[in-house]
């Protein structure tokens, strides 16, 4: 079952916050991109910094920086550190 904490999404992340993926809920083409990008089970990511209307979002994940859509990083759920 999962826990509150592991409902949250990627996109909920406030600046600066910390996360580990637990999940990819994207389905075809749009889940193998953010498989591609890195987006896999037990990765960390840091939430950078959100667009002025939190779209797009700045991520860093396995030492990169990625621009994703508030959409995209929705689709991810994320256990906050």
């Amino acid at each position: 079952m999962d826990t509150v904490a592991e409902k949250t999404l990627l996109s909920e992340l406030s600046e600066n916050q910390r996360a580990v993926i637990k999940k990819c809920c994207a389905v075809g083409a749009l889940k193998q991109k953010l498989l591609d990008m890195g987006f896999i089970p037990g990765a960390e990511v840091l939430m950078v910094r959100n667009a002025p209307l939190r779209d797009p979002v700045e991520i860093e994940i396995q030492n990169f920086f990625l621009s994703v859509r508030s959409t995209e990083a929705a689709c991810i759920k994320v256990t906050p550190l």
